[in-house]
């Protein structure tokens, strides 16, 4: 998406954001070999964002071009203690009929092609019913290739709206083909209720999934019942943009 950053004097800075679109590009700076997949309009702002991923070293060819179409925007307010508000301009995204419309073999080899396959909760908002069921289908397949799949939750109440028995029956079919679970405490308690993050890790550990990691924030990261990794975090935070993002791609690329 279109990022626009509110800076203190008002005045707004241009860039691109989204949290798949920037672990892709962390990734490919650890030395990883990275392709992002999404639909891109053929607009001026789509082919920047295509330039800035090849910059970063990501293969962006693997993602369908929608003629006539613009990819979406978001604004970010930053708060004096460094967290963020995000508002969405994205309803009419091709992002959205990647697994309709645009959905074809150029879209499909590359994901079973791949070793590793990394999706959030945000992109599993895009869609509706039909492309979720081929969505799910892409790296069930992949599996059985011998790929695995990573899963962070990024659960955002916004998107998904109050109805969050729907969303848990859609986060739950992704957590049933998922390799690699990368939650965070405070998503999980506001989706489903969790006391703290040793019962989120408990919870989806008892799911089945092999390797579960709970963010907390400056309290670092549960990684087992028992266990704590420890994060070097700067305890008076500016902004909080990308810390997620890049805690991900290391501990994947790792």
């Amino acid at each position: 998406m279109v990022e626009l950053a509110r800076a203190p004097d008002g005045a707004a800075r241009t860039g691109f954001g989204g949290d798949t679109f920037i672990t892709a590009a962390y990734l490919a700076r650890l030395g990883q070999p990275t392709a992002f997949l999404t639909a891109f309009g053929d607009d001026p702002w789509s082919l920047e964002a295509r330039a800035l991923l090849r910059a970063e070293g990501v293969d962006d060819t693997p993602s369908p071009t929608a003629t006539s179409r613009t990819i979406g925007l978001y604004v970010i307010r930053t708060a004096a203690n460094g967290e963020r508000s995000l508002t969405y301009w994205r309803e009419t995204s091709p992002a959205r009929d990647l697994f309709g419309s645009l959905f074809d073999q150029r879209v499909q080899d590359p994901i079973l092609a791949a070793r590793l396959i990394y999706l959030s909760g945000i992109t599993l908002w895009l869609y509706d019913a039909g492309s979720l069921d081929r969505l799910f289908s892409m790296p069930a397949m992949a599996r059985r290739r011998g790929a695995k799949v990573a899963f962070d939750g990024n659960y955002r109440p916004r998107l998904w709206g109050p109805n969050r028995a729907r969303t848990q029956v859609i986060y739950a079919r992704i957590l049933a083909l998922t390799d690699i679970c990368l939650a965070t405490a405070d998503d999980e308690a506001a989706l489903w209720g969790d006391a703290d993050a040793a019962q989120s890790h408990a919870r989806l550990a008892r799911s089945g999934i092999g390797e579960v990691l709970v963010k907390c924030g400056s309290d670092g990261a549960l990684i087992g019942p028992s266990q704590r990794a420890a994060t070097d975090v700067n305890p008076r935070p500016v902004n909080t943009t990308a810390a997620g993002e890049s805690f991900t791609a290391a501990y994947l690329a790792a």
